[in-house]
Formats: structure tokens, sequence, C-alpha cells
């Protein structure tokens, strides 16, 4: 049988196949239901063309486990072929099937929920209403509705037995027996669920037939999209047929949601964000931007009242669909969230959507975009002229046009931006070599250690509001300008700075109509990433640059070189954008009003990146693995910046108490955990702390993750630990440690350390055991070592004078001296032979572990520089 339930089993089926089709009073013809076009059954895109098929599913590829096939073992090709085939999973409600038994689906007479609806005038008095779209369940989170308990199943992965029907609009889900389930409620209409105002109801997207006269005229020429074709004449283009148009219905309380992805973003993240969106939304208001762009999606739903867009991808894909609504010429423009899926991220850090997406639900983001406030953003034009006056230098590779006319983040020229050029002809001349962050990373670093730029002046002219700026830009040698409209600039950092105690300029506001100029030179531009700024030079509504040989340019993060121009700056318009605010997601009903406590004491407990990655859908559990670090007292009205304080305060105190046992240190990191909001655990984002009430995550224990987990042990110093009989052979142990290490044991290493073992020891060439750990190459020996012995140990050097960086760059191991180097290990000490880790990289013929090197001993020495400063 196709299914095992409590009823009738020909009754129930014939009634949840009647809600799959039947949800909508105006049905499609017979013949969009018989076509049997295989293309049309495995399509893994939205149909818009006049041919669609109402109930269409959308695959995609799955691995789900089991062998379980939604036609049922009657109708299952597979299973009669006793073979094993490659099964898909559909977006919108999340049934799976294999490949060859997706046309079986109708002869069960089961379609996916219907994403629009026919015209037809015989049903225009009829009620428009959305009906449940009823699915059958092997596994199910979550609780019925009915009774409150949840749903067990022995056999996960292989069990054909039924537990759960659930709808695929409001997520409702009830056991499947008569006592939770009753056969009324098949028919009953569909409330859409939680994110009701941000859906788009399927009542609302109407398919229009083509007249019988223009059938005719088109048979020699078909349609295959919805796309507007241009027409010289207004009153054409006016009446030109599209097979879909949005009929809304106008209400307060909606605010309908357009999703844009970019599946190229964020690795794989983008293709599972698509499905996920399809699966919580309406399928036609999720549009794939590989797809043919924003274009036809705002065309489309440009009538709509009280739109919102949610742009997922990074910066460039907010900026896309920015210049798209400026085509559309739509007053007033819906405003734009950003779900960010890119590098950078600069404009969602500035808006409160933070550095890059992790793991929080889907559910949880679009709740935002519903309750975010609406904000501006100034946008700039660049108009680019040619300078007549310029010399005749010419270089092959210039160019007399921008990349785009248009910035929302930056536009900057000069060294900064050869760096980036020079990284992106590389990657465009070699992509298979640009395929890691971290050789990506190594890259810009050797290009900008390579580089030794002169200063802008005398080959450009900077003009601010009229006021002629050139001369202070020669005074102060620098070698980039940077033009910016945001707070943030490469990857969250802030040139601007905070200048409240300079009273000549203002703090940085991406909506007051004014853009910062701000200078740099190489120095100051590394000082970015340890909190420092740029010179100020101005804040002005207008810019004019005069270049008069090719400089290297960038505007929002694309480069090119700029023949000799004249550049103009000045306002476009401004964007309406949704920023993420702080709220509170629970508020009391009016009748049971609690006042924020005054204090909170909170429990702190530690899980690790294993456990939680194992775990973290299952919360009793998770939290049983979580190891506890202390106490702490808080304000009751406390946001997760105040409570990282508190928390690092905790472990300073843990610090500077003696030990006998192992202790538990945080590593820098470490990120919050939200346990309470969601049906599982998820990461809060750094840069979003500020938004969140620890009392929404807790009132009792806040859970933390720390993807490095670092364990000390030290002897103590009490009597008890001193009457400890002295191990009577530490040479014996210390030939031991040395040996686990070179034979990469790295189990047996940790069972010496745990009882006692020094792991400051030293060979007889005064070899320490991170250098034999550096020698064989293991990189987990180097971790460990690293976490768990005195930092003293990285600089310590052996008879030759050579130091583990040294070693590690003689070998040419670029992970490890990565590693070296953000633990601390200086890149100045030289060996007896007077070379620098960097040396003995040249050495070894490794150009990019060189570069890399070079690149953080300049680094090192502003570090350096700073902190004598200071003192």
């Amino acid at each position: 049988q196709w299914l095992t339930v409590n009823w009738s089993p020909s009754r129930i089926r014939k009634a949840i196949a009647k809600s799959g089709l039947h949800q909508l009073p105006c049905q499609p013809s017979t013949s969009s239901l018989s076509k049997t076009d295989p293309e049309a059954h495995i399509r893994s895109t939205v149909d818009w063309t006049d041919s669609a098929v109402y109930g269409d599913h959308i695959w995609f590829e799955t691995n789900a486990s089991g062998d379980y096939c939604y036609v049922g073992e009657q109708h299952c090709i597979a299973k009669a072929l006793q073979k094993s085939v490659s099964r898909k999973k559909c977006a919108a409600c999340k049934i799976v099937a294999h490949s060859i038994c997706i046309e079986q689906l109708e002869k069960i007479n089961f379609r996916c929920k219907p994403s629009f609806r026919e015209s037809g005038s015989r049903n225009i008095r009829e009620p428009i209403v959305v009906r449940h779209h009823w699915v059958h369940r092997r596994r199910q989170e979550g609780k019925c509705k009915q009774c409150g308990k949840g749903f067990q199943q022995k056999f996960a992965f292989h069990s054909k037995e039924i537990v759960a029907i659930s709808c695929s609009w409001c997520k409702q889900a009830y056991h499947n027996k008569v006592s939770c389930f009753m056969l009324q409620q098949i028919e009953e209409s569909c409330p859409i669920g939680a994110h009701a105002a941000l859906i788009v109801p399927p009542t609302w997207i109407v398919r229009i037939r083509r007249q019988q006269s223009s059938m005719k005229s088109s048979k020699k020429k078909k349609r295959t999209s919805f796309k507007r074709k241009s027409s010289k004449k207004g009153a054409e283009e006016g009446r030109q047929w599209k097979p879909f148009i949005i009929r809304p219905i106008p209400s307060p309380l909606m605010k309908p949601l357009v999703v844009f992805v970019n599946p190229k973003s964020g690795g794989n993240q983008g293709t599972k964000i698509l499905q996920s969106f399809m699966w919580y939304l309406n399928p036609r208001q999720v549009f794939d931007l590989s797809q043919g762009g924003p274009k036809e999606g705002l065309e489309l739903y440009r009538k709509v009242h009280n739109l919102r867009i949610l742009a997922c991808g990074g910066d460039g894909t907010v900026g896309w669909i920015l210049s798209c609504l400026d085509e559309q010429t739509l007053n007033p423009k819906p405003p734009v969230a950003v779900l960010p899926l890119g590098t950078g991220n600069d404009l969602a850090r500035t808006l409160n959507w933070g550095g890059g997406y992790t793991d929080e639900p889907l559910s949880k983001i679009l709740s935002h975009v519903e309750d975010g406030t609406v904000v501006q953003l100034d946008r700039w034009n660049l108009k680019v002229e040619p300078n007549p006056s310029a010399g005749s230098e010419v270089d092959e590779q210039q160019t007399d046009k921008l990349p785009l006319d248009v910035f929302n983040n930056y536009f900057s020229l000069g060294f900064d931006a050869g760096v980036t050029l020079e990284f992106h002809e590389s990657r465009e001349a070699n992509p298979e070599k640009f395929n890691s962050r971290f050789r990506n990373k190594m890259f810009y670093a050797g290009v900008s250690a390579s580089q030794h730029p002169a200063p802008l002046c005398p080959s450009l002219r900077l003009q601010c509001d009229g006021t002629d700026l050139t001369s202070k830009v020669q005074d102060l040698k620098l070698q980039c300008l940077v033009f910016l409209n945001i707070p943030r600039y490469c990857a969250g950092t802030t040139p601007w700075g905070n200048p409240s105690d300079h009273h000549d300029f203002e703090p940085q506001r991406h909506d007051d109509g004014y853009i910062e100029v701000i200078g740099f030179t190489m120095t100051s531009l590394a000082t970015l990433q340890v909190g420092g700024h740029g010179e100020r030079l101005n804040q002005c509504r207008e810019v004019t640059l005069t270049t008069t040989k090719p400089l290297a340019v960038q505007v929002d993060g694309e480069p090119c070189r700029l023949a000799p121009s004249v550049i103009h700056i000045s306002l476009r318009n401004q964007a309406n954008m949704i920023q993420k605010t702080k709220r509170r997601t629970s508020l009391p009903h009016l009748n049971d009003q609690q006042p924020v406590p005054e204090r909170l004491r909170i429990r702190v407990s530690r899980i690790g990146m294993t456990d939680y990655e194992m775990l973290h859908y299952d919360k009793d559990k998770l939290r049983q693995s979580s190891i506890p670090l202390g106490l702490i007292v808080v304000p009751g009205d406390s946001d997760l910046e105040t409570c990282r304080e508190h928390i690092q305060r905790l472990q300073e105190e843990e610090a500077a108490k003696p030990k006998i046992v192992s202790s538990q240190r945080l590593s820098p990191k470490w990120c919050f955990l939200d346990s309470t909001t969601a049906d599982r655990f998820y990461r809060i984002d750094r840069g979003q702390e500020h938004l969140n009430y620890v009392s929404e995550i807790s009132q009792e224990e806040i859970f933390i993750l720390d993807p490095e987990m670092i364990v000390t042990t030290t002897i103590g110093t009490s009597p008890s630990a001193n009457s400890d009989p002295v191990d009577p052979a530490p040479d014996m142990r210390n030939k031991m440690l040395i040996e686990c290490v070179k034979s990469k044991d790295l189990k047996k290493l940790q069972e010496l350390h745990l009882k006692g073992a020094d792991l400051t020891a030293l060979d007889q060439s005064d070899c320490s055991l991170l250098h034999h750990a550096v020698s064989s190459g293991s990189k987990e020996m180097v971790r460990y070592i690293l976490d768990n012995a005195p930092s003293d140990l990285l600089d310590i050097t052996e008879k030759l004078g050579e130091t583990v960086l040294h070693r590690a760059a003689s070998l040419c191991h670029r992970t490890i001296c990565h590693y070296l180097v953000e633990a601390g290990a200086s890149l100045m000490k030289t060996d007896l032979q007077g070379d620098t880790p960097k040396n003995r990289a040249e050495r070894a013929q490794d150009a990019e572990l060189a570069a890399y090197l070079e690149n953080r001993q300049h680094y090192q020495m502003i570090q350096r520089e700073d902190q004598e400063t200071a003192v």
C-alpha cells in the first residue's frame, strides 16, 4: 500500500490527494495536468512560462538517508528494478522520490503546494482562500499541534510508517491518528503560518491565458519567458501579453517579501538557502540570480504595496539589486535587507546583519526582516571624463571607463586598489591557484609586501566642495585615497575612526549626504587591522579628482587601471535599506507584565565544536555535553556585549588562581549560542551581540561555543602538591615525549602531558618539542603544543640559533608557519647566519611563503611601534 494510516486507506489517500490538488477555487485545465514532458517533471527552477504546470515540484539532489520513496512500494519503479537509484527532494514540500519515480506521483494524484492560480471569470465571485497542503511524513520534528506530544519513531532511516501529517504552508503537524487529525481539517483554510505577513499567497499570482487570436499569430514564434520585450511604442508595450501577473490585496499588516539569492556566494550556502526559502515562502517569491538577474522579479512585483526585498549574497549582489531598482523608477522604492554570503560584507555589517551567515535559522532571519527599521543609504555617482592635459604615457592595461558608475560603499585609488587589481588579474589568469582562503591571504600579503608605491602627488589633484586639498595630500605623502560612504571598510575595519576628540569633523553616517575623504600611507593602512584609522581629510558633498597618469582604482571592490581622467563624485540618490534592530522578541501580555529583573545570576557553560556539529539539533544532549566555566552576575537589561566583558573578567580571575588540575581557557574565537528562541542551538555573530538581550536567550544558564578547545594543565603549588614524590626519571619521560612527537603519536603525547610531562623540555641540541613537531610536519602536534605550552617556547633557539619558525620556513610548511605567526612567533629574529624566517623561505624557493612572511614582519613591526608608543 502507498501508506499506513489509522483510517480507511482509500479514504485518506483520496482526501490527502484532493488537498494537494484543490487548494484554490480556480482549477487548472486538464491539459496542464496531463503533460508528459520529462523536463516538466524534473524541474529545479520555477517555471514562469505559459506552459507552467499547476502544483509542479521543484527538485534538487538530496543525500537523505534511507531508501524510502514517496510514491510508495506499489508504484516505486526503483524497488521493482531492485537497484540503487538516485533520489531527489522537492524544495517546496520536502518530499523525497527516486528520479525515475517522479512521474509516478501523478498516479497517486499528489502535487506540490500550488504557487499560483488560474484566471477565470466564472470563478470571480467565489471566495479566494488558501487551503492546507497536507503531506505525510515518516520523520517530523517538533510536537503535535493537537496533543502536544513529540513524534517518536524507532527506525528513523528505514521505517515506512507514516508518523505525522503536516502542512507545507503553515508547518502545522499532527500525529497520524484519528484522535489528533480530523478528516474535516483537510478542507480547512490555511493561516499560512508564522510568516504570513511576508508570504505572497498563491491567490495573488495569476496566470493569464493567451487569447486565441494572439495564439494563432504566435504559433511560429514560441514565447518562453514572461520577460517584457522592448517596444518603441509605449501603448504596444502596455498591451503586451505576459503569462503571469500579480494581483495583490493590500493590507496594512502585510509586508510581502521578494528574495534574491546569489547561489555563487558563500560556497554552497547560496544553493541551500535558496531551497530553504522555497520551503518557508511561496517558491514564486524566491529568485535565483544566476537565472537572469533581479530585473524580471522586480518588474513582476513592482505594483505590490509595502514590498520588502531580501538580498542574499555579498555587497556586490546588493549593489546589483539597487541599480536595478533605479532602472525600475519605483515610488516609493522597496527597502532592502541583507543576508551576508560574501567575503567582506561591509554594508551588511553597517546595517547590523553581521559579517557572514553561519547557522542562524532562516525563520529567525525572516522575523528580523519583517521587524527591521527602514533607513536611508546614500548612493554616489561616478562620472569620468578623459583628461586632455595629461601626458602621452600609455599603459596597455588602462581603460577609460570604470567597472561601475555608482558606488554604495567606497571608491578608492592608489596602493590598496593596486593590490586588489593584481590579485584580480592573477585569479583571472590562473583560477586553479586561488581555491583556498589561506592561499588568497598569502597572495594578498605577498603583493602588499612586494609593492613600493610612490606618493599619489604630483600625478593627482583633489578638490572637495571647491577646496583644493592637493597640497595636503602632497605634504602627508599619501599613497592611497578612500572616499567612504559607510563606516566599514576592508572586512569590518573603521578607517574614519571616532573623531569625537576632533571638532573639525562629525561622526560618520551613511544617510547624511556627505562622503568622507580619507588618506593612507602603507603603514597607516596596515594599522587598520589593529584599530587604527587613516588621515581624515574632509567631509563633503562633491569631489573632483584629476589624474595625469594611469592609476589603479576600485569601485566597491571592482578594480581597474584608469587612464588619466577627471573624476566627478556627487550624490546620486538615497536607497531604502532595512536595518536589523535591537528588540525584545518575547514581549509579555498586557495582563501578565513581568518587570525585567534588576540583576541576573547566570551559569556559563562551554560547548566544543565537535559536540556542537554532532548534537546541535538535540538540545538536551548538547546541554549534557557542556562544560561549566563559572558564574557571572549582570544587570537584567544587559546585552551580550556586556556579558562578554563579564566572561572575560571571569577568565582572568580563574587564570590568577593556583591550579592543581586541568583548567578550561577560552580561545579568542568563542561566540554565544542561542539555546532558547529556536528549535535548535545556533551561533550569534560577534558583530550582532549588541542587538541581543541576555534575558532573551537565557535567565539561568548561557552557552558559548569555542571552536578551539584549550586545556591547560598546571602543577599546583599547594602543600599537598609539593609533597608529591618527584618523578624519578624525568630524562626518560622527556625522551618518550620526543619519540611521541617524531612518530606523530598525538594520543600518547596527550597521555604523558596529563600525567605531568613537561612540554618545555629540550633535547641535547637545545631543540624543543615544537622544533621536532615542525620537523615531523604534523599540524595536529604543532597545534596541541601551541595550545598547551607557554608562549616563550615560540622563540627558543637551538644551538645554531634556529627558532621553530625558521625551521618551518625552511621546510615550506605553510600552514604551520601560519599557526606560528598567529601564535606570536617573532618574524624578526635571526639565526647565527643572520637569516630571518623570510630569508629561509627565499632560500627554499617558496616565493609565496616568503612574501607572506615579509608582509607579516612589516605588520609585526607596526604593532611593536604601537606598543612602545603606548608605554
